[in-house]
């Protein structure tokens, strides 16, 4: 029974465990559904026109401003009519009480007589039509006079008339909720109070503060209505704000509009053009690889239309001199010599025009070995030396390019020897970044770029020009630099 009723514990604490680790994730749901109708809310704007968006914002915005603006208005419209009303309260007091109170600077009280004329006046139909109730302070806060003679002799604090004993006129609309207003409170009709200074007429000190109600039906009328006016003033002007800013926006919106259309047109056009482009670049880099291919075809059959044709029949001429000068004299021999010599430069020209229009099978090799076996060619046909210094290269490149880097490198050293009789020839290539970096130096006395491409007859060369083309045509950059130190020539394509 034990065992029992601890493995139901342990399951209850299971339980309450797992029912805890249940309840805590609905916290991480609420925060979901929020950011969810966030979306919706924001999604919902962006539908919206951007003149019906500013409108919104343009009604919240002004809105709030004339509301703080009405309110300032009103409440400066309301605290001038009271003050006003106060102003000629005050005058009342010096005009009708202060004669009664000039014993006060005497006696600093006032005698039964004085108090008689005072309920005398205030129960004059033409003051009672307006003022309810008046009082007269002493400067301790005692209460000399009232209407409501329960307050005669009474003692208040000095709050409601603290600023009237400074020589200012208080004026409020009140609720009535002080001890000493209990008679006005009795009256039940909106009042407003006014605390007034009253002075010896030969001194000028104060003396004594007044204070009066009156009735505040007509100035709240007044208040109400000139409130009414001014919140109308301004419904009128945002209204007419809105509705001038909506439709300059909405022009503008519609200018927007037309103006998007008019993109996305050209933004089509842009994009048909760019492809077509694309397309005829594509055909043209397919042409260009093409011609590439049948010129070295071209090429390769001149070279060896050379040497089966004017090379063997060169040669042919060179054995039957041979078989002549057996049989000739001494004169003829030397003429046989002369006509010798001219037929072996003429083979060896030839020979060397049919070794160089002809390509070695590059297809098969790398772009290292393509280089070596360039500089190997080049210097058993000069017999100049020639340096490789070569990075990480690719291993396999597209054919038009290593008949481009073969033809480039072999022009290249042709014109180091031509130009600097083979001095300090060095092949650099690196491919870093996707970038295959190619060039040719050497040491001689360098030429300007101009001159690297005119013969001294002011004829194109022909070679550079032509490197500069093979180069461009698949996308390369050609460029030559050239100084007192020596002439790099140089090439760049993006694999």
């Amino acid at each position: 029974m034990a065992k029992d009723a601890k493995a139901k514990s342990e399951n209850k604490t299971l339980i309450a465990q797992e029912t805890e680790v249940l309840v805590e994730p609905a916290p991480v749901s609420d925060v979901v559904r929020n950011s969810v109708w966030h979306m919706r809310i924001r999604g919902q704007a962006r539908k919206l026109s951007h003149s019906t968006q500013f409108v919104i914002a343009a009604a919240v915005i002004l809105g709030l401003t004339m509301f703080f603006v009405g309110n300032l208005v009103t409440e400066r419209i309301e605290n001038a009519a009271v003050q006003s009303a106060a102003e000629a309260g005050a005058q009342y007091m010096d005009t009708f009480l202060e004669p009664y109170v000039q014993e006060m600077s005497r006696d600093n009280g006032l005698s039964a007589a004085s108090a008689q004329s005072l309920d005398r006046l205030t129960e004059s139909r033409s003051l009672k039509h307006h003022i309810v109730s008046v009082k007269i302070w002493r400067a301790d806060g005692t209460v000399i006079y009232g209407t409501n003679k329960a307050l005669t002799n009474r003692k208040f604090p000095l709050d409601e008339i603290a600023e009237a004993l400074k020589g200012k006129v208080v004026t409020d609309l009140k609720d009535l909720d002080e001890d000493e207003n209990e008679f006005e409170r009795e009256l039940n009709v909106p009042l407003y109070e006014i605390y007034a200074p009253l002075r010896d007429s030969s001194s000028g000190n104060i003396i004594a503060v007044g204070e009066f109600y009156e009735k505040a039906d007509s100035l709240k009328r007044e208040v109400n209505r000139v409130r009414q006016e001014v919140w109308e003033v301004v419904g009128a002007a945002t209204l007419a704000m809105l509705t001038l800013l909506f439709f300059i926006v909405r022009r503008g919106d519609r200018i927007i509009q037309q103006q998007q259309v008019a993109l996305h047109l050209r933004l089509q056009e842009q994009t048909r053009l760019h492809l077509s482009n694309a397309e005829l670049q594509r055909k043209i880099a397919t042409a260009t690889q093409e011609f590439s291919r049948v010129n070295e075809l071209t090429l390769r059959r001149i070279g060896a239309d050379l040497h089966d044709g004017p090379a063997q029949l060169l040669t042919l001429i060179l054995i039957r001199l041979d078989d002549l000068a057996e049989n000739c004299s001494a004169v003829d021999q030397e003429s046989l010599e002369t006509i010798r010599g001219a037929a072996t430069d003429a083979l060896r020209e030839v020979r060397d025009l049919s070794r160089g229009l002809a390509l070695p099978e590059i297809n098969e090799v790398s772009l290292v070995e393509e280089l070596q076996l360039v500089a190997q060619r080049h210097e058993q046909r000069t017999g100049t030396k020639v340096t490789l210094t070569l990075g990480p290269l690719p291993k396999a490149a597209p054919l038009p390019l290593k008949l481009c880097l073969y033809r480039f490198v072999q022009e290249a050293l042709n014109n180091a020897y031509r130009h600097a009789n083979g001095e300090g020839q060095v092949i650099q290539a690196q491919y870093m970044d996707e970038v295959l970096n190619i060039s040719v130096r050497d040491s001689g006395p360098g030429m300007a770029e101009d001159a690297m491409l005119q013969e001294t007859s002011g004829r194109t060369r022909l070679g550079l020009a032509g490197l500069r083309y093979r180069v461009e045509s698949l996308g390369g950059l050609f460029s030559i630099d050239s100084g007192a130190t020596g002439t790099s020539v140089n090439a760049q394509f993006k694999l």
